[in-house]
Formats: C-alpha cells, sequence, structure tokens
C-alpha cells in the first residue's frame, strides 16, 4: 500500500472515529409537548390568561363538544350548535404539568355559573374541560375535586372525552394582543390579566407536578 493509500485509509477511520465519539454526538433537542383543551366562557379572555402562564407554548382559540362539523362563529352564537368556546393550550411538560394547567383554570373564570361568564349566557360558554384519555379525566376530576372548597357554590364545570377541535376564525386568534384598545379588551380582559398576574403560578413559575 503506498503512502497516499494509507493516508486516505486513516482519515477514513479517523471520521467514523469522529463520528462514533461520545462528545461528537450532540443530544437532539427536546420536542415534547402536551394539550389541554379548555372552556371558560369567551374565548378572547381564557386565551389571553393561559398567555401568562409558565410554561405555555401556544394557545389556539376554537369549538368543541357539539356534534355539528366545521362549526362557525356565526353558528356558535346561536348557542344551538352545542358546542363550546374553546382553547387549545399547547405546553412544555418539563415546566408544568396537565395538573398545573387546569388547576389555574379554575383562577380564570367562575365554574359555579352554569352556562354563563358575566354577561356572556349560553351554552357556548359553558365551564368545560376535555380529555383525551382516562389519565386526564382523572387528573381533571380530582383538579374540580380540590378547586371546590375555594368556592361558596357547587362547581359545574362538565368534563367529557374529546372528540374533535375546530380552530375558530383567523381573527379571534391572539385577539388581545391585536385588539388591546377594543372595548371588551379593555374593560373585561386587561382587568383580569392585571389581577391574573398576581397569581402564584404566573409571578412565579408554574410548578411540574405529578398529574
Amino acid at each position: 500500500m503506498n503512502a497516499r493509500a494509507r493516508l486516505s485509509l486513516f482519515a477514513v477511520f479517523a471520521a467514523l472515529f469522529a463520528m462514533l465519539s461520545p462528545t461528537a454526538i450532540a443530544a437532539p433537542a427536546s420536542t415534547t409537548r402536551q394539550y389541554a383543551y379548555v372552556g371558560g366562557g369567551c374565548f378572547w379572555c381564557t386565551e389571553a390568561a393561559y398567555e401568562l402562564l409558565p410554561g405555555v407554548v401556544s394557545v389556539v382559540s376554537g369549538y368543541a363538544g357539539g356534534p355539528i362539523p366545521n362549526p362557525t362563529y356565526k353558528q356558535i352564537t346561536t348557542g344551538t350548535t352545542g358546542h363550546a368556546e374553546v382553547i387549545r393550550i399547547e405546553f412544555d411538560p418539563t415546566v408544568t404539568s396537565y395538573r398545573a394547567v387546569l388547576d389555574f383554570f379554575w383562577a380564570i373564570h367562575d365554574p359555579t355559573t352554569l352556562n354563563r361568564q358575566g354577561a356572556d349566557e349560553g351554552t357556548q360558554y359553558r365551564s368545560i374541560i376535555l380529555t383525551t384519555s382516562d389519565q386526564e379525566r382523572a387528573t381533571a376530576e380530582a383538579s374540580r375535586a380540590a378547586a371546590q372548597p375555594g368556592w361558596g357554590n357547587r362547581i359545574v364545570t362538565e368534563i367529557v372525552p374529546l372528540e374533535t377541535f375546530y380552530e375558530a376564525e383567523e381573527y379571534h386568534q391572539d385577539y388581545f394582543r391585536k385588539n388591546p384598545n377594543a372595548g371588551y379588551c379593555r374593560v373585561v380582559i386587561k382587568p383580569k390579566l392585571d389581577k391574573l398576574k398576581k397569581h402564584p403560578g404566573v409571578a412565579t413559575p408554574a410548578a411540574k407536578t405529578k398529574p
């Protein structure tokens, strides 16, 4: 074997060694994400509230809980479709947990008023948690039970399986951020957010607890 061939073979082995060396293998970035689906009145409010919670990656407004496929906002407002205004919360489980996300839910709305939140009335504004597994349902029930002593009246929040989540129209997404000076945002949403900023889960990073 001539010198050039030996040099070429050495280069091949060196490259293979570098590829297999533990210091050369970078751990892949974590892409784990989990989701929670809740409704607590107008989704403009609940979306803005959850965007304050540490560990939340994104929040999408939408509709769920009714039998009609691909409902529109105009249909939802009639209160006859069976859907509720809900949000899909994407969160990082290394920062917070499904239980912590649900525990925050009780602070952002009144779960004791049936089919109503403030001036918003109708089944589309009902308090609801939609689950995707038996474990999520058990966690939701435990969170609801733990929240009950803090309310004088009985919590009426539904806990039901999620069938289909439909994203709301684009103009509903990030509504508060896009329309901070709109009347509803100034009078209803902003005061609520100012109060929630003092919530323990927001003022300090939400603890990652067991489901």
